[in-house]
């Protein structure tokens, strides 16, 4: 590889090329799963990272353009893959379990970047070290995504159509089968109908929003479908209160990737280098480390993020993160030019860096993302989210091009500017952004100042599930319709929320990065 391993802006582009490509994947995902389907999307973007995959094992004949190649186009599926993937997960999981499945998708994230570092020490050595290597040592880790990534293609293939999607296009038949066989239940069974009715109301909840906003729009063809994702989201910098809301949504991302996470999480060996560590070996298990520590942080927030709320964790990580970056930087400078002799100066460094990931893992990890799909009303947040996902994709190429460049030239600044970052991101959380737990929809309203909206959806909501007869069959099974309550944003799932529109929010996809 050369001059792509030694030249640090090189290195930069190496890296960052996956997530340019995450990006564009991230833009085309909705579209391909609306027309294709949640599951044959999925399946397309398998196919695209299998080939992706390929065209990086062909870089010891093909050079370094093969694996800049491959490197984008895998991230186009992952990209794609982010948001097809929670999304069909929440549309075919029973509603309470839901939210298990979002945590659980989190700690699966954590833990393949785990397993992913362990695999890099266990190959650093095929062939042995420096100038004898072998090339195995890093196409070894690449073919291996191969496994997964085969596994989950040939999985999809025996799973069921996502009801929501068979429904939303007309195949109600087909969609009340496969809920059946989803719940191990009778067709004619009350809770097949009960769910199959919330299915209906949300699509036609979605139909009549488009077609008072768009009515030319209304038609589901591709052409319609594609310039859908581009006016809806484009809708949403046409008022102040709503561009509030893409302030909200698309500033905590960027401030998520610019608390350093992923400059460490790729760039983690070379750091631990920086920090005097005697060997790459050394540096690798290093890295390890982080990626346990990062698993091993993410259960509690898991587990208690609905007890303590998005802002109060958030602010917590924050502080902690930008503590360990400014302690970083100064043990760096003060022993840049002497690590061999303080090898205990360089060890607290690492300690710190995994410290550091610890408060990533429980706040900024899995709350961002909560805490962006919590502040949009029913109508827009499908297009909200798309939106802090992209915001999310597009820093994160950003900090993985400049980090290589900024240890090389600034050194032990790297951390004073990802500190300063994260202290920056702390206190556009404590101005900026509302605790969201459990505060009503219309309470949300109220906050960014776009009163009316949220109480508009859940009218029209209302009048949805009586004209299906929604209420009736919630009446008959003894559950009421609940239209005396407000529905809530949050979804934690500690209060009744027997209204359709109220399951509809707890059914909303969080893709996690």
């Amino acid at each position: 590889m050369g001059d792509w391993v030694d030249n640090a802006t090189k290195k930069g582009w190496l890296t960052s090329i996956f997530e340019l490509g995450a990006w564009f994947g991230c833009l085309y995902s909705g579209f391909l799963a609306e027309i294709l389907s949640r599951k044959y999307a999925i399946l397309v973007n398998v196919g695209i990272f299998v080939v992706g995959v390929v065209i990086q094992c062909i870089t010891v004949v093909g050079g370094a353009s093969c694996l800049i190649t491959g490197r984008f186009v895998t991230g186009l599926a992952i990209g794609a893959m982010s948001v097809n993937v929670p999304n069909y997960n929440a549309e075919v999981a029973p509603p309470e379990v839901r939210g298990s499945l979002v945590a659980l998708q989190q700690l699966a994230i954590t833990a393949g970047i785990m397993v992913s570092f362990w695999i890099d020490y266990g190959t650093n050595n095929i062939g042995g070290t420096g100038s004898t290597q072998s090339d195995a040592s890093w196409l070894l880790p690449i073919c291996l995504q191969l496994i997964p990534g085969i596994a989950l293609g040939i999985g999809i293939l025996f799973m069921p159509f996502s009801p929501r999607w068979l429904l939303h296009h007309g195949r109600e038949a087909e969609a009340r089968k496969v809920l059946s066989s989803l719940r191990n239940l009778d067709q004619s069974h009350p809770l097949i109908e009960l769910e199959f009715l919330e299915i209906k109301a949300q699509s036609v909840f979605e139909k009549r929003s488009t077609a008072e906003k768009w009515p030319h729009l209304v038609a589901l063809t591709p052409m319609n479908t594609f310039k859908l994702q581009f006016v809806a989201i484009g809708s949403l910098f046409t008022s102040k209160a709503m561009f509030r809301r893409v302030i909200v949504a698309t500033v905590v991302m960027f401030f998520q990737q610019f608390t350093g996470i992923n400059a460490v999480l790729y760039y983690a060996p070379s750091i631990f280098k920086a920090l005097g560590t005697s060997s790459n070996t050394t540096s690798l298990l290093a890295t390890g480390v982080v990626g346990v520590a990062m698993f091993l942080a993410t259960i509690p927030a898991v587990l208690y993020i609905d007890k303590f709320g998005r802002k109060p964790v958030m602010l917590a990580g924050a502080l902690g993160m930008g503590t360990c970056h400014m302690i970083i930087a100064v043990i760096f400078a003060r022993n840049q030019y002497q690590w061999v002799t303080h090898k205990a100066a360089g060890w607290a460094a690492v300690s710190m860096v995994w410290l550091f990931v610890v408060h990533f893992g429980y706040s900024w990890g899995p709350c961002a993302w909560v805490l962006i799909s919590e502040v949009w009303p029913l109508s827009n947040r499908a297009y909200g989210i798309a939106l802090g996902a992209s915001s999310n994709w597009m820093s994160n190429f950003i900090v993985g091009q400049i980090t290589p460049d900024m240890l090389k030239r600034i050194k032990y600044g790297t951390f004073i500017f990802f500190g300063l970052m994260t202290f920056g991101g702390a206190v556009f959380l404590w101005f900026f952004v509302p605790e969201t737990k459990r505060l009503t929809l219309e309470e949300m309203d109220v906050v960014f100042g776009s009163v009316g909206v949220a109480k508009a959806d859940s009218e029209r909501m209302r009048a949805i599930n009586r004209e299906i007869g929604l209420n009736d069959a919630l009446r008959v099974m003894g559950i009421g319709t609940g239209t005396e309550n407000h529905d809530r944003s949050d979804s934690s799932g500690d209060d009744e929320k027997p209204e359709g529109l109220a399951r509809e929010i707890e059914e909303v996809p969080e893709i996690k990065t």
